[in-house]
């Protein structure tokens, strides 16, 4: 017994208030750490890099604005890409690769499944909008607008839903 009191003879009693009246009432423990349960907690600040990246992407972002009417006004009506089949598989390819790895890690409860799931939603909202905004009129927009309706946006919907499931739960 002498050892364990020993030991924490440092120590300071803690005390878990639910208001500031137990608060007042709980001045008269000696050496006590009073915590009020309903305190504000802020967000920690970032890191000064990371808040100079935030501030650099903002600034790029608003960047951009002007440059999306210069687009708009500037580029023509149609278009001939030259790789063209390697740059829709090359797409597909990313997608097929981000649902199996992100299907692999939720499987595996690990919960860096968010980030993929994150990626994959992405790269499948760009898929069906690329998808109808490129296609033909007649039947090939209509299967563009049935692919993007009945497959990809479900699915990015679904990783969306588990990327931000998997970012509420506590670490």
């Amino acid at each position: 017994m002498k050892g364990r009191a020993g030991r924490e003879r440092g120590k300071t009693m803690r005390q878990l208030v639910r208001d500031d009246d137990e608060l007042a009432g709980a001045e008269g423990f000696d050496r006590a750490e009073v915590i009020p349960l309903h305190a504000e907690v802020g967000e920690p600040r970032p890191a000064r890099g990371t808040r100079r990246a935030g501030c650099l992407l903002v600034a790029c972002g608003l960047g951009l604005l002007p440059w999306l009417y210069v687009l708009a006004t500037g580029l023509p009506a149609t278009a001939t890409a030259a790789h063209w089949p390697l740059a829709w598989v090359g797409l597909d390819a990313l997608e097929a690769l981000g649902l199996i790895s992100t299907g692999l890690l939720a499987a595996r409860g690990d919960r860096r499944h968010a980030l993929a799931a994150t990626a994959t939603a992405t790269l499948l909202v760009v898929d069906a909008w690329f998808d109808t905004t490129t296609a033909a009129p007649g039947g090939d927009f209509a299967t563009a607008v049935a692919m993007a309706l009945g497959a990809e946006l479900p699915l990015a919907a679904l990783c969306a839903r588990l990327a931000l499931r998997a970012l509420s739960q506590p670490a």
